[in-house]
């Protein structure tokens, strides 16, 4: 049986742009761009009328912005999306903000407009536009959105009580999301936690300071020797790679430079296995919504060295890839669905 074509409709409010992404696109056979849109209103009209598979859109466009067009589109008409963002800070939260209103992922557009750097970005918008046309995005049908905003009530604990145990979390596609689920679901006094989000340099940090305003936990961007404590979430940043190794009174994370793993940087396998060789059974993993493999081998070995771990059931992953691979090869226990997994964590520690 031929492979499906994935259609595509691309939004942008430049002629131009629109062209580039067009041709890039199609110079994969698989993909098809059956139209284009140059603002969010010509938008709606062109999903209604082509139903497309996939939607690219641009973050920043007149009229409406992209995050508004999704809150508007999802609860009545979920499609798969990919946003096309720019790397400037206000690209970056602005694209935060449209995952949370139901975008699977995004591309960021290359700091010049040097032929290799575009080759590179269309080259992952044709692979993320195919992962977008598996993704299952049917729980935002009406959803009412309400938006991300206030935080906690009362003050965070500052402690730095050394974790006797270790939280392990990885994520890839549609992970963002998942995550501000489960992260908002832990007490003030839950330990300490590492997680690796497939997400570039930049995007981390910021994805890292916005948990922080909603969460009950410290919630921060990883740096080289911070120790693993009571009442913290540290997140891998984007372009590095991290592992947990032993520190003084407790363990704390190395992040360094090194080749990608498993195809990712940070690896969700590279944190894993070290979790596994430097803390055995006093730890615990979850494995979220993500495509491919990332993680499987890492939270076999965990599984081996006595540790605990779940993953994210299929009917509520955006992507059922890695939890599908953890469970598979026997490193998760079980899947979980994402509203259970901060209480299905807390019983396993």
């Amino acid at each position: 049986m031929p492979p499906r074509i994935i259609r595509v409709l691309v939004i942008d409010d430049s002629a131009l742009v629109r062209q580039i992404l067009k041709q890039g696109l199609e110079k994969d056979p698989n993909i098809q761009v059956v139209g284009t849109a140059s603002d969010p209103f010509q938008a709606r009209d062109e999903i209604v009328k082509l139903r497309p598979d996939v939607l690219t859109l641009d973050v920043e466009m007149p009229k409406m912005d992209g995050v508004e067009f999704l809150r508007k589109l999802m609860p009545q008409y979920p499609v798969p999306t990919v946003m096309v963002s720019s790397l400037t800070e206000r690209g970056q939260k602005t694209t935060l903000e449209a995952m949370a209103a139901g975008a699977v992922d995004f591309v960021a557009k290359p700091k010049s407009n040097m032929a290799a750097g575009l080759e590179m970005m269309m080259d992952e918008l044709r692979t993320k536009v195919k992962i977008a046309s598996t993704a299952n995005v049917s729980h935002w049908k009406h959803k009412q959105y309400s938006p991300v905003t206030g935080g906690p009530v009362g003050a965070k604990s500052t402690g730095q009580t050394p974790s006797l145990k270790v939280v392990a979390i990885g994520a890839s596609t549609g992970g963002t999301e998942a995550l501000r689920e489960v992260i908002c679901g832990f007490p003030p006094n839950w330990p300490g936690t590492v997680v690796v989000q497939h997400m570039p340099a930049g995007f981390t940090k910021m994805f890292a300071d916005r948990l922080n305003g909603l969460a009950q936990v410290v919630v921060k961007e990883a740096q080289d020797g911070d120790p693993i404590v009571n009442g913290r979430v540290l997140i891998a940043p984007g372009g590095k790679q991290l592992e947990v190794v032993r520190g003084t009174g407790g363990w704390k994370v190395r992040i360094f430079d090194a080749p990608l793993c498993c195809g990712h940087r940070p690896s969700v396998e590279m944190m894993m296995n070290s979790v596994a060789k430097n803390v055995g059974n006093k730890a615990v993993g979850a494995m979220l919504t993500g495509m491919g493999a990332d993680g499987a081998g890492g939270m076999k070995a965990m599984r081996d060295a006595g540790a605990r771990c779940i993953a994210q059931d299929e009917a509520t992953c955006v992507v059922f890839g890695m939890p599908k691979e953890a469970f598979e090869r026997g490193g998760a226990e079980r899947l979980v669905p994402l509203s259970k997994i901060a209480a299905t964590l807390q019983s396993l520690l």
